[in-house]
């Protein structure tokens, strides 16, 4: 992680790109998340996945910004394993703050 998007995800302030660790996000998809402002209204569908069923989960609430997660493996590796990660970060209608890791099959929608 560079000290840009350290620095992006405290101040809430789009990051210059929107980078997942193995897969691209769609440009339409990338274009809407760096457009969106803190307070704009969204919902976040994924597909979740367990063994052979698939369902869709979605999220309501006010968007906060865009942060990227920094996981670690389980045992000491050299850096470059780590993967990092996009999150949107917003708070939902019942005033929990909430935030959820996106992949190529997450869609954001502006309300």
């Amino acid at each position: 992680m560079t000290a840009d998007n350290k620095t992006n995800a405290t101040t809430n302030v789009a990051p210059e790109k929107i980078v997942l660790p193995t897969r691209r996000l769609a440009p339409a998809q990338v274009e809407l998340l760096r457009s969106l402002k803190p307070g704009d209204k969204i919902k976040v569908t994924q597909i979740v996945r367990v063994g052979a069923r698939k369902w869709t989960a979605e999220a309501m609430g006010e968007f906060r910004g865009i942060a990227y997660l920094e996981t670690g493996v389980t045992t000491e590796r050299v850096k470059e394993d780590d993967l990092v990660v996009p999150v949107v970060r917003f708070t939902k209608p019942n005033g929990e703050l909430t935030s959820i890791s996106i992949d190529e099959n997450t869609q954001v929608a502006k309300l």
